[in-house]
């Protein structure tokens, strides 16, 4: 183990052996930033789910996009990028050993056009991105084979799904996060297998609970009290839930209730010798965070599409990833790639890249399709390729790439933060670790607002009927004011049959403090050491912070306990 200071946080972070045998079957140097740094790096080259107008580089029309005039980019739809209409490798050009190496790859990231949503094969779903195979859905992100579902991110699998995170094979679900296989699950966080679930958490194989935590294979529970059928559908009905004062009592119990019972303090199911948090079905992933069905991944984070392995310091995607390490939404048997970013479908053996398709052999290009053997965009020769790559990654190490922070970008950097397309405050960086814009902007990072709409709140969401069944069709034809940031929104024609069906009040939060809230519940990243507090001796690494405020158990205490 080797103990080294991060050159951006100047904190010290440590490298294993596994760390080093990975690396050196990558060939690449180790990394000069902490794993914290550098996952916020990669973060800062996602924004998920923040829409902008923008003028098409090619009609002048208005389009949404995923990237912001400011950003510099071209930026055209998906149907432009992919046309014959153009071909990325006009804007080609020779390596200049007199300037470095990132300097020329962000000349030419503003010269070749970008795609405004990243998204594929989607129907009648337009306000989506970041996403693959969406049917009538509305303001998902970061989801793939979903059908008509709204306001979501990683959502995969899923139908009839309103404001949910990280779902997977779910139906009818609704205020949700980490949940997979459940069908009419409402405000549950860590369920599985479940249905019919109200308020619930870290439950297994359960369904008609309300309030409950750590069940496993139980019905007919309140906070974790037996009650014969009968019982319990008198006491739900005498909750209200279909109101908004029903809702909201039952939030404030529930988590009252929550408080008092232990987590277990890794938040994952059926793992093998697996630590992070929301690492489920996984071998050998060590300090990762929003993984599903992998093995053998080190600090990597939100490879929520599985069947990825021997990766390290990747995040966002996956999809049969293999041999990745420091790249940022590549997927879908991506195999053997460095420093990139927005590589799929099979692209292999390809470094400091972006937008690659079909490609391998790439370094330094941008947007190419089915393309091999190619630098800054121009083709070469095979032995050509090789010869040049050596002497640009050895002028990368003589003539590093120099931040404003006075951080060197040598060959085994990822992409320098400043060079970024989004402000701090469109991605996810924000969600993850929190910064004013002042902060922001004193790190070196962009700030770049997305504007709002100009529109005439014309009711109050307090003066809607609080029972479901009380609300007509007019009211899709109100704009609403949320009742905590007081931005307007509308109820949608899907939204409010979804509502109905559930029977579930109208919401008085706008969709975007809805997520908010609903990712507030969401450990973060940070891992901390700690002590059983059933009093076993036994130590372990946990994304509980110090603060939390129920107990933190260990696997073998927690098992005993739900066993």
């Amino acid at each position: 183990m080797e103990t080294r200071n991060c050159q951006n946080c100047k904190k010290e972070f440590t490298l294993d052996s596994d760390d080093f045998a990975f690396l050196e079957k990558m060939k690449v140097p180790p990394p000069t930033f902490c794993p914290e740094c550098r996952f916020v790096r990669r973060l800062a080259y996602r924004n998920e789910r923040r829409m902008f107008k923008v003028k098409d580089a090619t009609t002048g029309k208005e389009i949404f996009s995923l990237y912001p005039e400011a950003s510099g980019r071209k930026i055209v739809t998906q149907e432009e990028w992919f046309s014959d209409s153009w071909n990325p490798e006009d804007y080609g050009r020779e390596y200049d050993f007199s300037k470095p190496f990132f300097t020329q790859l962000f000349e030419l990231d503003k010269d070749v056009p970008i795609y405004a949503l990243n998204e594929h094969g989607l129907v009648r779903s337009d306000y989506c991105g970041n996403a693959s195979y969406l049917k009538d859905c509305y303001l998902i992100f970061n989801s793939n084979r979903t059908e008509n579902s709204m306001y979501g991110n990683a959502i995969d699998r899923c139908t009839d799904c309103v404001d949910n995170s990280n779902a997977g094979d779910c139906e009818r679900c609704y205020e949700s996060f980490w949940i997979a296989n459940c069908y009419q699950c409402y405000f549950c966080i860590m369920c599985a297998d479940s249905r019919n679930m109200w308020f619930a958490r870290d439950c297994l194989g359960c369904s008609d609970c309300f309030g409950c935590a750590n069940l496993r294979k139980k019905s007919y529970c309140i906070f974790n009290e037996q009650y014969s059928k009968e019982d319990y559908h008198a006491q739900i009905e005498a909750m209200k839930l279909d109101t908004r004062e029903g809702i909201e009592k039952a939030r404030e119990s529930a988590r009252a209730f929550w408080d008092t019972q232990p987590h277990k303090y890794h938040q994952g199911l059926r793992n093998l010798n697996s630590t992070g948090a929301y690492v489920s079905e996984c071998k050998n992933a060590i300090d990762c965070y929003l993984v599903r069905e992998s093995e053998n991944l080190r600090h990597c984070q939100y490879m929520v599409v599985p069947g990825n392995k021997d990766c390290m310091d990747a995040c966002i995607w996956g999809e049969n990833t293999e041999l990745c390490y420091e790249t940022s939404i590549c997927g879908d048997k991506a195999y053997n790639l460095r420093f990139s970013v927005d590589c799929w479908p099979n692209v292999r053996d390809s470094e400091y890249s972006m937008h690659l398709k079909s490609s391998s052999d790439c370094f330094g290009c941008i947007g190419l399709r089915s393309k091999q053997y190619c630098i800054l965009n121009k083709e070469y020769s095979k032995e050509e390729y090789v010869a040049l790559v050596e002497k640009i990654k050895a002028h990368m190490n003589e003539m590093p790439y120099v931040d404003a922070q006075g951080n060197e970008y040598r060959y085994g950097e990822f992409f320098p933060t400043e060079l970024a397309p989004f402000g701090y405050n469109n991605t996810l960086c924000l969600e993850q670790f929190p910064l004013t814009k002042e902060e922001a902007v004193a790190k070196g990072y962009k700030w770049i607002d997305v504007p709002k709409g100009n529109y005439t709140i014309t009711k109050n969401s307090d003066d809607v009927s609080t029972a479901i069944k009380d609300v007509d069709e007019s009211i899709i034809k109100e704009v609403f004011g949320c009742r905590d940031c007081g931005s307007a929104y509308r109820i949608q024609v899907n939204e409010l049959s979804f509502l109905k069906k559930e029977n579930l009040p109208i919401p008085h939060l706008c969709p975007e403090c809805r997520h908010v809230r609903r990712i507030a519940d969401r450990l973060k990243p940070t891992l901390y050491h700690r002590s059983c507090d059933n009093k076993c001796g036994n130590e372990f690494d946990t994304a509980f912070p110090p603060e939390t405020k129920s107990p933190i158990f260990c696997e073998t205490c927690y098992q005993n306990m739900v066993a």
